[in-house]
């Protein structure tokens, strides 16, 4: 059958191409290292620790992991593959030249066959749910165990792995470990094929989280600039979040007309469209990439930069997550509660779902449908700070009951190493 999925995949190349030149053209970061994608190139550390993070967001979770690792294993050096040049960015801005980094190659198995021999690893970890079947069957081939850290799988994902079920089954009773966030998600992958044995419930490494002392300095010089003004952020937001982001802020500026909106794309891509959007919007734009002051006249900060969101969430008096009103699943919820923001997110959290009704129920997070919502529900918390201030110490308190998992993730990877 992983024949099958091979012929496919290499009759789909033309089209992955070509998905390739158009995401080169929006971002010209696609249009290099083309060579890495079929296993040449790359700063490669042979004989250690190689661990794939798909993107930035799986790049910053992974980072505590890859401190931790450092430290405790010296003599393994560490590889850290991606799929996207954000993504790479931020594993160049994190760690410098400390770790190896290359992006991985397309899922076909002689391009997975060349990337391991010439990494030769002690060990792969994957972040999160970031599975292909030629990766993981050439590592079996080749006696690489494979872990997967920080596991999530929604009952959306779920249901699509079902459907191939003939092709994933194989897949995920390969996996060596998998450390999984909740025990409901835990069952979802049994379901699939993990065997039951190799099933650890760790918790979520993304509350094993602390602010950066340095990013708050820098936080506190930002916002200092910007007087008295209250601030709310909207993180995270795909196409058609910020229309009814500004939406909300315009109808707020009627009541709190020195009222501040932080407003951070999550593509950089969208950087330029966004601001755009802004100024046609009739709203007076500041950019971060400007580095000038902020005057009275302008009531939007974009935030095209990247590797600075929780330096923005701490300039922020009240935060919504985006990738939520449209259907994205959500973002990140634990980065706004661990710096004691009160949470709004639209309705569609399902890569989140877990995180998110913990938040909801100990009151630190509040759902919204729209624009009007949204409006209404930041209009709150504006009105009465103190019931903010709750909500946030809420969201706060249970980043801090829930912490442990990364220690617990590496007592397990101790076990391969």
């Amino acid at each position: 059958m992983r024949t099958l999925y091979t012929l496919i995949f290499l009759l789909c190349m033309p089209l992955v191409l070509l998905r390739m030149l158009y995401r080169a053209w929006r971002a010209p970061a696609y249009a290099r290292r083309w060579h890495e994608r079929l296993g040449f190139g790359g700063d490669l550390r042979p004989h250690g620790i190689w661990v794939h993070a798909v993107s930035v967001g799986e790049s910053i979770a992974a980072a505590p992991m890859l401190r931790e690792l450092q430290q405790r294993y010296p003599q393994h050096p560490l590889t850290v593959t991606c799929m996207t040049p954000t993504g790479s960015a931020q594993i160049r801005r994190l760690f410098g030249e400390q770790i190896g980094h290359a992006y991985l190659p397309w899922d076909l198995p002689w391009l997975q066959r060349r990337l391991i021999r010439r990494l030769r690893p002690k060990l792969l970890v994957i972040m999160e749910t970031e599975l292909w079947p030629n990766l993981i069957a050439e590592c079996k081939r080749a006696g690489v165990p494979v872990v997967l850290a920080n596991a999530r799988l929604s009952e959306r994902s779920a249901r699509g792995y079902q459907r191939l079920d003939w092709l994933v089954r194989p897949m995920f009773a390969s996996l060596d470990w998998v450390a999984v966030q909740t025990a409901a998600e835990a069952q979802r992958f049994a379901d699939l094929g993990v065997p039951t044995a190799a099933l650890t419930v760790t918790g979520s490494i993304k509350f094993d989280l602390s602010p950066d002392p340095e990013r708050q300095r820098q936080a506190e010089q930002l916002r200092a600039g910007w007087g008295q003004r209250p601030v709310w952020i909207a993180a995270s937001t795909h196409a058609g979040e910020d229309e009814q982001v500004l939406a909300a802020h315009r109808q707020l500026l009627r009541d709190w007309p020195d009222l501040l909106l932080l407003l951070v794309p999550r593509h950089p891509e969208r950087f330029d469209a966004v601001a755009r959007l802004v100024r046609d919007s009739g709203l007076g734009l500041r950019r971060r990439s400007e580095a000038e002051p902020l005057t009275a006249a302008q009531q939007v900060f974009l935030g095209d930069s990247m590797g600075e969101l929780m330096m923005f969430y701490s300039c922020a008096d009240i935060a919504f997550v985006g990738g939520s009103l449209v259907p994205s699943g959500g973002h990140n919820y634990l980065e706004p509660a661990a710096l004691g923001l009160p949470i709004l997110t639209g309705p569609q959290r399902f890569n989140f779902t877990e995180i998110s009704q913990l938040l909801e129920g100990a009151g630190a997070l509040v759902q919204v449908e729209n624009a009007a919502e949204l409006e209404r529900q930041v209009g709150v918390w504006l009105d009465d700070p103190q019931q903010a201030k709750v909500a946030g110490e809420a969201g706060a308190a249970v980043v801090r009951d829930n912490q442990g998992a990364l220690q617990r993730l590496l007592g397990g990877l101790g076990r391969f190493l």
